[in-house]
């Protein structure tokens, strides 16, 4: 008997073991949905390609050189020396905007540099205490990269140091850049109304690199959905393959706002497609449909479609990512 009880025995510990993945799959809460999204965002900044890379010195040696050779040459063959004079004040016209570029890129690489190393609490605090005291405080650049680590442990910093960027007083591809920024953290902390007025001031003509027209495009795609202009955002995020190679790492972006867009025209073939993407991506992203009747601390719901958040739902419980004692809490 004692042998038979044995085995008894180790088939009843058994279960416990298996149980505690159950627990595990605790933390796919809205708000680890919301922290999954933001850990994209940085991700998305922190892939960014090196900025002078991107700048390609050598092309932009001819580019310049060319044009000021033959202004010069005209300049030479033309008597009297009102010509040279024009000549002389293109050239350091030319090579002061140069100079300005470059150093701007070279701050753009030394901050993106400090984002790619601020993985810890800590890390990103003492590379936030590096942008404050290295860089200007009316430096875009820096004060984007600060906000981006803030929003790791507090949104509602973040939004505040975005706000401090005075829209008119920077160049307009920037300006949408904040805005954008900012409308981001207002959807994610449910804000939907403040979130629309920021993105339709937004020109998605000033932006010409595909990435970050695309990134931009899908939180102007969220906030038109969740604040009335649903047929509108279809319109824009359909031009845009969340497939393509170019915009791997703003995938589920992409995909999120379209959720949002089709759910509000009532495309739901459309619409449950696209959250079987995110959940083969990530289940913890469809968490970020449901709102806090269904889960606590989760999402606002303002502008979440009963629809959306119903499959949402029930998408995610059968992943397994939400413990079954939660269940209860559907309506």
């Amino acid at each position: 008997m004692k042998t038979s009880d044995k085995p008894k025995s180790n088939t009843q510990e058994k279960p416990k073991t298996a149980d505690k993945p159950k627990a595990a799959a605790k933390p796919a809460s809205a708000k680890d949905a919301r922290e999954a999204l933001i850990a994209s965002a940085r991700d998305k900044q922190a892939a960014q390609p090196d900025p002078l890379q991107m700048l390609e010195p050598k092309k932009l040696a001819v580019r310049i050189g060319i044009p000021l050779a033959i202004v010069w040459i005209i300049a030479l063959f033309i008597s009297g020396w009102v010509s040279k004079v024009v000549a002389l004040v293109v050239t350091i016209a030319v090579a002061g905007l140069v100079v300005w570029v470059v150093r701007y890129a070279k701050r753009s690489r030394a901050v993106a540099n400090l984002v790619r190393g601020a993985d810890t609490p800590e890390a990103r605090k003492e590379a936030i205490e590096k942008l404050e005291s290295e860089f200007g405080k009316d430096d875009p650049a820096a004060v984007f990269a600060r906000a981006q680590l803030e929003l790791q442990e507090d949104p509602k910093k973040a939004l505040a140091t975005l706000e401090s960027i005075k829209l008119d007083k920077v160049m307009p591809p920037v300006a949408d850049e904040a805005r954008a920024q900012r409308a981001m953290i207002h959807l994610v902390l449910g804000e939907t109304e403040a979130a629309k007025g920021l993105v339709d001031k937004i020109d998605l003509g000033r932006h010409k690199d595909a990435k970050s027209r695309a990134t931009i495009a899908a939180i102007v795609g969220e906030a038109w959905a969740r604040g009335g202009q649903a047929k509108k955002a279809v319109e824009l995020l359909d031009t845009l393959d969340p497939n393509d190679a170019t915009f791997a790492d703003i995938k589920p972006q992409l995909l999120r706002s379209r959720a949002f867009a089709y759910a509000w025209t009532n495309d739901t073939k459309r619409m449950k497609q696209i959250l079987r993407q995110l959940s083969a991506i990530n289940p913890q992203y469809l968490a970020s449909f449901i709102t806090k009747k269904k889960i606590p601390g989760g999402v606002s719901p303002k502008g979440v479609h009963p629809l959306l958040e119903k499959e949402a739902f029930e998408m995610i419980s059968k992943s397994g990512m939400i413990p079954r004692k939660m269940e209860y809490r559907r309506s």
